[in-house]
C-alpha cells in the first residue's frame, strides 16, 4: 500500500507544480510571442479546461480499460504534452500543446485517486487520504519557486520539459508496483451523456474563469454559464432515465454521506481557492510587496494544513466524520475573520497565524470528507464517485476566484480605499466557508472506520 502511494503521489506531482510554474512565466511568454494578455492567458485556461472536460469520461475508462492502464496512458499524454509545449513556436501551438497536456493531467488524478481508494479500505481511508494530500499543499508553493528559478536563468521552454523526467520515472515504477486488474470490454461510453457533460463543465469553468475578470453581467459569462447549466440538467434527466451505465451516477447523491461530502468539498474548493487568488493581491497592492513575496504569503497556509494532516487521518478513521468536519470548518472560519479587517491595518503576524489556523481547519475538513463521501459507496462505484467528486471541486474553485474578484473589482471602485475593499471581499470568503457546515448535517455520527465490502479490492 506504501507503494502505491508513492506512485501515486510522483504521478501526480507534475500536473500539480504545473499550473503554478507557468503561472510565473506568463509575462516571459507574453513578451515571447508578442501576444496580448487576452492571448497568452489560454496557456492555463486551455489546460484548466481540458482538465475538467476530461474528467467524466475517467469513470467509464477505469471500468472499460481498467485503472492501472488508464493512469499509465493519462501520465504518458501529459508528458507528450509537455515536451510538445516544450518545443512550442508560436503562441497558438503552445496553447494547443497545453489542452494536449491538460486532457492527461486530468485524468490523472481522479485514477489516482480510485486506484488508491480502492486499495485502502474502509478501514485506511482517512490515512491514505491525508497521505497523499500532503504534495497537493507543497507542490503550488513548489511551483512558485521552481517557476522563478527556472524561468530567467534558463528558458520558458523548461517550465514544460521539467515534467518529463517525472512521467517517465512514475510509468516506469506504475509497470512494476500498481497491480494489473483486467477492465470489462462489454462496458460502453455513454456517447449521449459524455457529450452533454463535456460541454457543460467545459462552458461552466470557462464562464466562471471570465467572471473573475469580466464581472458576471458580461455578455459571454451569462451565455456560456446559462448554456452550462442547461446542459449540465439535460445530463442529470438523462443519467435517471438511461437504460445502461451513465457517465456519472446522480443516484450516488441519493446517498447522504456522499451528498453532503462533495457539496462540502465544494464550497471549500471554491473558498480555498478563491481565497489564493486574493491573498497575494492584498500583499501586493496592500503591502507593496513583490509577486515572489506575494506567492510565499500563503505558505503559513499550507504549513497549517501539512501540520494537521498526520493528526486528521487518524482522527477521519476513529471519529464521527460529523464532528471532525464541523471542527475543521470551525477553525477555518476562526482563521478567515482576521483577514476581514484587513481596512484596519492587521499585522502581517496576526495575518500568517490566522493563515496557518485557517490550513489547519480546511485540511481537517477536506480529508475527513475525502473518506466520509466514500464511506456508503461500494467498490464497483469507486470510478464513478470518484469522478464525481472530482467535478464539485473542478468546478468550485473557479466560482470561488469569480466571486471574490468580481466582489474585490466593485469595492475598489466603489469605496476607492484599497485596505478597506480587501476587507469587504474577506466577508465573502467567510460567507463561502460558513455555509459548508449546513451540508456536514448529512454526514451522520457514525464512526470512521467502518467495514464494508470486499477491503481489498483493487482495480
Amino acid at each position: 500500500m506504501i507503494r502505491l502511494c508513492v506512485v501515486v503521489v510522483i504521478g501526480s506531482v507534475a500536473p500539480l507544480l504545473d499550473t503554478t510554474i507557468v503561472s510565473v512565466a506568463l509575462g516571459t511568454l507574453s513578451r515571447t510571442f508578442g501576444a496580448d494578455v487576452s492571448t497568452i492567458q489560454w496557456v492555463i485556461s486551455g489546460y484548466l479546461l481540458a482538465m475538467a472536460m476530461v474528467v467524466p469520461a475517467t469513470g467509464w475508462a477505469m471500468d472499460r480499460f481498467g485503472a492501472r492502464r488508464v493512469w499509465i496512458w493519462s501520465v504518458v499524454a501529459f508528458g507528450l504534452g509537455s515536451v510538445l509545449a516544450g518545443t512550442a513556436w508560436s503562441a497558438g501551438s503552445l496553447i494547443a500543446f497545453r489542452i494536449l497536456q491538460g486532457a492527461g493531467g486530468g485524468a490523472i488524478l481522479p485514477v489516482g485517486a480510485a486506484l488508491l481508494m480502492r486499495a485502502a479500505g474502509p478501514q485506511r481511508l482517512g490515512r491514505v487520504t491525508a497521505a497523499v494530500s500532503v504534495p497537493a499543499q507543497i507542490t503550488p508553493i513548489a511551483g512558485l519557486l521552481l517557476g522563478g528559478l527556472i524561468v530567467e536563468p534558463l528558458s520558458w521552454r523548461w517550465c514544460f520539459l521539467v515534467n518529463v523526467p517525472v512521467c517517465l520515472f512514475a510509468v516506469v515504477l506504475a509497470r512494476r508496483v500498481v497491480p494489473e486488474v483486467p477492465g470489462q470490454p462489454t462496458e460502453r461510453l455513454d456517447a449521449r451523456g459524455l457529450a452533454l457533460l463535456g460541454p457543460a463543465l467545459g462552458a461552466l469553468t470557462y464562464g466562471l474563469s471570465r467572471a473573475g475578470s469580466a464581472g458576471f453581467g458580461d455578455r459571454l459569462v451569462v451565455g456560456t454559464l446559462a448554456a452550462g447549466i442547461v446542459l449540465l440538467a439535460v445530463f442529470v434527466g438523462h443519467s435517471l432515465r438511461t437504460s445502461g451505465t451513465p457517465l456519472i451516477d446522480v443516484r450516488l447523491f441519493a446517498r447522504p454521506s456522499f451528498a453532503g461530502g462533495t457539496t462540502m468539498l465544494f464550497l471549500l474548493s471554491a473558498s480555498l481557492f478563491g481565497s489564493m487568488v486574493i491573498v497575494p493581491l492584498y500583499v501586493q497592492q496592500v503591502w507593496g510587496a513583490g509577486a515572489l513575496a506575494a506567492g510565499l504569503a500563503l505558505v503559513p497556509q499550507f504549513a497549517g494544513t501539512l501540520v494537521a494532516l498526520p493528526f486528521v487521518g487518524r482522527l477521519a478513521d476513529r471519529l464521527p466524520a460529523r464532528d471532525v468536519v464541523l471542527g475543521g470548518v470551525l477553525v477555518a472560519v476562526l482563521g478567515t475573520v482576521p483577514f476581514t479587517q484587513a481596512g484596519h491595518g492587521p499585522g502581517a503576524v496576526l495575518l500568517a497565524v490566522a493563515l496557518f489556523v485557517r490550513g489547519i481547519g480546511v485540511g481537517a475538513a477536506s480529508v475527513t470528507l475525502m473518506t466520509a463521501a466514500y464511506r456508503d459507496v461500494a467498490p464497483a462505484q469507486v470510478p464513478r464517485a470518484t469522478s464525481a467528486l472530482q467535478i464539485g471541486q473542478r468546478i468550485g474553485a473557479p466560482l470561488g476566484a469569480a466571486v471574490l474578484t468580481t466582489v474585490l473589482q466593485q469595492q475598489l471602485a466603489g469605496t476607492g480605499a484599497t485596505a478597506a475593499a480587501y476587507g469587504s471581499t474577506f466577508w465573502w470568503s467567510l460567507a463561502l466557508t460558513a455555509p459548508a457546515l449546513l451540508p456536514a448535517t448529512l454526514l451522520g455520527r457514525t464512526g470512521g472506520a467502518r467495514p464494508r465490502g470486499p477491503a481489498g479490492a483493487r482495480s
